[in-house]
C-alpha cells in the first residue's frame, strides 16, 4: 500500500487585515480563497434596474431561505505552501432577480470548472451556473443560475445605523441546512482591507458565521440586504460584509458582463516569516484575461506591478490602488518570481510577455514547495534512528494490531470493540460517552508529524483524531468531527480536563459517510492541523499550561449522545516533521 505524507513546508505565509483588526484569513475554502478565476463569458447588457421594496421581492425574515443558495465551485488551484490542489468548495449566495442573477464572494465561484447550486436548501434539484463578472479587489462576484422564476431579494435602502439589529443567512460548513444568525451591526463604515481583497466600506456585526457563509446575505427584520457577507471569526464573533453603498454599484457592473478591478487572477498577499520576500501569490490565472496574454502563471509570486512593490503591508491594498489608477486596457509593467523554475520575469500586462531576467538557486519544486512520493509499506515498518523530514519512524497498514495498546478515558469496557479486519483497524462505539485512546508503544516522540487515513462508516456524527506528546501531565489531540468541525485540545491529566486551545470547521473535511485523511504536527511550541492533504491552522501550545515536549502519539475515538458509531483506521504514519 502506499502512503502519502502530508508535507507542510512554510514557504510563505498569508497576512490578513479584516474590519481594521489583524486576524486569520477565512478557511480555504478554502480560507483559505483556493481556487482559480473561471472562464470570462460574454453576455448581453442587462437594462433591469436592481429591485427595490415592494416590487415582488421577499419583504420577511421568514422567507429570507427561498431566495439564499448554496454555492459548490469545484476547480484546481496551486497553494504557496502545498503545491496543486484539486477539490470542491461551498459557499453561499443570494438571487437578486427573479431570473436567476446571484451574487456571492469572488473567493467563493474564483476557480471554478464547474459551478453547482442548490436553491433555499433544496437538495432535490441541483442547478449549474455561469459566472457573469468578478472583481479581485471588492471580493463580489455575480452568477446566472439556469432556469427563472426565482424568489429574491431587494437592497436595504434605508442608513445603515450601529446598533440595528441584523441577521446572516446561509450555509456554513458546507451542510446543506440553511442557517440564520442574529447580532447587531458594530460599525457602519469598517476598513476592508485584507490580503485577498482592498473594499472602500465594510459593515462590522458580531453575528456569529463560519466558513461556507461566505457570499451570504447580512439582512435586517425584513430580509433587505444590508451587506454581502465576506469574512468571520467563529471564536471571537467579529465579522465583516461588503456594505451595500459599495456592493450595488459594482454588481450593477458585473452582471452586465464587466470585471472590476481584476487582471484575471486569483490572487493573495503572501510574506515570509521575517518578511523579506512578500508579493501577491498568483493561485490561478483566467483563461484569456490580460494576466494569461502577459504570459503570467499560477504559482507565480507578483511583486512589483506599475513599478510599484506589491504587499510589503501584508494585504491586497496596493495592488488595488494600482488597479484603480489605471484603464483595463492601459499597459503596467509587471515582475514577478517564478518559484516552479527559479527565476525572476518581467514583461507587461497589455504589453510585451514575460521574459526571464535571472535565476536563482535550484529548482525547488512546483510551487515552491518540496515533494516526497509515498513509500510502499508492507505490514509495519519500524525505524528508530529516522532523521530526514518526511522520514517515518514508524508506519502501519494495521495488518495487527500488537503495536497498539488502549486506555478507555471515558466510560467503561463495555463501551467499545476493537479488531483488525481486512488489513484495516475497525473500531465500533457501542454507548453514549464513550473514550478510546489507542497508543502505538513502539516510541516516545518529541517532535512528530501524524497522519492516518480513517473511514466513517455509519451516518452518525463521531469524533475522530490524532494525539501526541503523551505523558503523566497529559497530551495535546486534534479531535475532527464528521460535521465538518475541528477542536485541538491539551488534555490536562493533572485537572482532569480537556483544555480547548483551537475550535473551528472546515469545507476540506468530508462530512458523513466517508474517507479523510488527517495530520497533527507536534513540533516546538507549536501544533498544526491538516485535512486531506491541506494545512488548516497553526497554533502556539497555550500559555499558562504545562508545555508537553516528549510523550507517545496515537489515535482515538470517541461518542457523546450519539451511538452506534463504526471507524476504520486503514494505515498510520508518525515521521520526522518538516
Amino acid at each position: 500500500m502506499s502512503k502519502k505524507i502530508f508535507i507542510f513546508v512554510s514557504v510563505l505565509v498569508f497576512i490578513s487585515l479584516a474590519c481594521g483588526f489583524f486576524s486569520p484569513s477565512p478557511t480555504p475554502v478554502t480560507n483559505l480563497p483556493q481556487q482559480t478565476l473561471p472562464p470570462q463569458v460574454e453576455t448581453p447588457p442587462s437594462t433591469e434596474a436592481p429591485p427595490v421594496a415592494g416590487e415582488g421581492a421577499v419583504n420577511n425574515l421568514q422567507d429570507v431561505q427561498k431566495a439564499v443558495i448554496q454555492i459548490e465551485s469545484q476547480g484546481t488551484f496551486i497553494d504557496p505552501s502545498f503545491g496543486v490542489y484539486t477539490g470542491a468548495g461551498r459557499g453561499s449566495g443570494f438571487i437578486i432577480d427573479p431570473g436567476g442573477i446571484a451574487v456571492t464572494n469572488n473567493h467563493v465561484v474564483t476557480g471554478a470548472g464547474l459551478l453547482k447550486i442548490w436553491v433555499g436548501g433544496d437538495t432535490s434539484k441541483v442547478y449549474n451556473a455561469r459566472v457573469l463578472g468578478v472583481s479581485e479587489c471588492s471580493d463580489l462576484a455575480v452568477i446566472d443560475i439556469e432556469g427563472d422564476g426565482f424568489p429574491y431579494l431587494s437592497w436595504y435602502q434605508d442608513p445603515i445605523n450601529v446598533g440595528m439589529d441584523m441577521y446572516i443567512a446561509g450555509f456554513p460548513l458546507g451542510e446543506p441546512e440553511y442557517t440564520l444568525t442574529k447580532g447587531v451591526i458594530s460599525k457602519a463604515k469598517a476598513n476592508g482591507v485584507t490580503a485577498w481583497s482592498s473594499i472602500d466600506a465594510v459593515v462590522e456585526y458580531d453575528a456569529t458565521s463560519n466558513p461556507g457563509n461566505s457570499g451570504g446575505p447580512v439582512i435586517d427584520q425584513n430580509g433587505q440586504v444590508i451587506a454581502v457577507h465576506y469574512w468571520g471569526n467563529s471564536s471571537t464573533r467579529q465579522a465583516c460584509g461588503i456594505s451595500r453603498d459599495v456592493a450595488i454599484p459594482t454588481v450593477e457592473q458585473l452582471r452586465n458582463g464587466s470585471n472590476v478591478d481584476t487582471l484575471g487572477i486569483n490572487g493573495q498577499a503572501v510574506t515570509n516569516d521575517d518578511g523579506t520576500v512578500y508579493g501577491i501569490w498568483v493561485s490561478s490565472v483566467q483563461p484569456g484575461s490580460p494576466a494569461d496574454k502577459a504570459g503570467i502563471k499560477a504559482g507565480d509570486l507578483l511583486t512589483d506591478l506599475g513599478d510599484l512593490p506589491m504587499a510589503a503591508d501584508g494585504t491586497m491594498a496596493k495592488y488595488c490602488d494600482v488597479l484603480r489608477s489605471h484603464t483595463a486596457g492601459e499597459t503596467l509593467n509587471v515582475k514577478l518570481v517564478r518559484w516552479a523554475s527559479s527565476e525572476v520575469m518581467e514583461g507587461q500586462i497589455n504589453g510585451r510577455e514575460m521574459a526571464v531576467v535571472s535565476t536563482f538557486g535550484g529548482s525547488t519544486g512546483e510551487s515552491g514547495t518540496s515533494s516526497t512520493p509515498g513509500s510502499e509499506v508492507a505490514g509495519t515498518k519500524v525505524n528508530p534512528n529516522a532523521s530526514q523530514p518526511g522520514e517515518a519512524y514508524y508506519s502501519t497498514d494495521f495488518d495487527s494490531a500488537a503495536d497498539w495498546t488502549y486506555t478507555v478515558m471515558k466510560g467503561n469496557e463495555n463501551g467499545f470493540t476493537q479488531e483488525v479486519r481486512n488489513g484495516k483497524f475497525r473500531v465500533d462505539i457501542l454507548k453514549a460517552h464513550t473514550w478510546v485512546y489507542f497508543e502505538n508503544n513502539q516510541f516516545t516522540y518529541g517532535n512528530v508529524q501524524l497522519d492516518t487515513s480513517v473511514e466513517n462508516l455509519g451516518q452518525n456524527t463521531n469524533y475522530t483524531g490524532l494525539f501526541c506528546r503523551k505523558s503523566k501531565d497529559g497530551w495535546y489531540e486534534a479531535n475532527i468531527l464528521n460535521t465538518g468541525e475541528y477542536v485541538i485540545y491539551f488534555f490536562n491529566l493533572n485537572s482532569g480536563k480537556l483544555e480547548t486551545l483551537q475550535t473551528g470547521g472546515s469545507k476540506l473535511i468530508n462530512m458523513g459517510k466517508a474517507v479523510n485523511q488527517y495530520t497533527f504536527v507536534c513540533q516546538g511550541d507549536e501544533l498544526t492541523l491538516g485535512i486531506n492533504g491541506v494545512k488548516v491552522i497553526t497554533i502556539p501550545t497555550k500559555k499558562g499550561t504545562t508545555l508537553l515536549r516528549e510523550g507517545a502519539a496515537g489515535i482515538f475515538v470517541a461518542s457523546e449522545n450519539v451511538f452506534p458509531l463504526r471507524v476504520e483506521f486503514d494505515w498510520f504514519t508518525a515521521s520526522v516533521p518538516y
